[in-house]
């Protein structure tokens, strides 16, 4: 008994020895916009023994990298990732001004009041650098710095205010829905199960105002189909009636 103890002691003094020695880097690659590039970054990462778990921004076009300084070392991660050509590393530093710039549609920005209102909100949040409301086609044109802030979080505050953003394209190939929807479909499995859909790219509920938009690929999927494969799906969406806007005409 004493021998299994005395082993057991050892295999958890090895294990905290091995973990002590694992330091971690974080790489900026510029061209790794998607899922898909951070898959080849990955795999190009794999090849070097010393490499362990991967954390990927691709808002910020980072990688954060666990490696083991006894089997590899920086030069050799940055020459791991430079193999695959077009995604070059550099490094990366946490006071860097990363732009980026993306459209939310928001079907419930129904005039200036609610535009100016988000506006406001927004421009109040760290990294925000620029905003500008499109009325006319009901979305929000945003800059910021990656650094600072994310999408998840401009999401977040715009749900808060009551709105519904769904991502935005200038594309004539993407379409947007809009639904009223029960508080007991205000969910994140209603989103999780839309969003499998094929010809769906995000989607979005707000709890607070009960309603669901949806972006989808409008040559794969039309209005009346997205709106039926809900249905399928026992969520009971409704499309509402067009709005009448109390505050613009006070």
């Amino acid at each position: 008994m004493k021998k299994l103890f005395a082993l057991a002691i050892a295999a958890l003094l090895s294990t905290g020895a091995m973990a002590a020695t694992t330091d971690t880097i974080t790489v900026r690659v510029k061209a790794m916009r998607c899922e898909e590039c951070g898959h080849k970054v990955r795999t190009a990462l794999k090849k070097n023994p010393g490499v362990g778990a991967m954390e990927f921004n691709y808002e910020r076009r980072t990688v954060k990298i666990a490696y083991d300084p006894q089997v590899t070392d920086v030069d050799s991660i940055y020459r791991s990732i430079a193999v695959t050509k077009r995604y070059q590393p550099s490094a990366y530093s946490p006071d860097e001004v990363i732009k980026r710039g993306y459209g939310q549609r928001i079907d419930d920005m129904h005039c200036k009041k609610c535009a100016d209102r988000i506006t406001n909100r927004l421009g109040q949040m760290a990294g925000i650098d620029s905003l500008a409301p499109h009325l006319d086609k009901h979305y929000v044109f945003i800059r910021y710095d990656a650094n600072r802030t994310c999408k998840a979080d401009i999401r977040e505050v715009l749900n808060k205010m009551g709105y519904t953003p769904v991502n935005f394209y200038t594309s004539d190939k993407i379409g947007y829905a809009y639904y009223n929807i029960p508080q007991e479909a205000a969910t994140q499995e209603t989103i999780d199960t839309i969003l499998a859909l094929d010809a769906v790219e995000d989607v979005n509920v707000n709890p607070k105002r009960k309603t669901l938009a949806v972006t989808y690929f409008c040559k794969e999927l039309t209005a009346d189909q997205l709106l039926d494969e809900i249905h399928k799906m026992g969520i009971k969406a409704e499309v509402p009636a067009p709005h009448v806007c109390k505050e613009e005409k006070q």
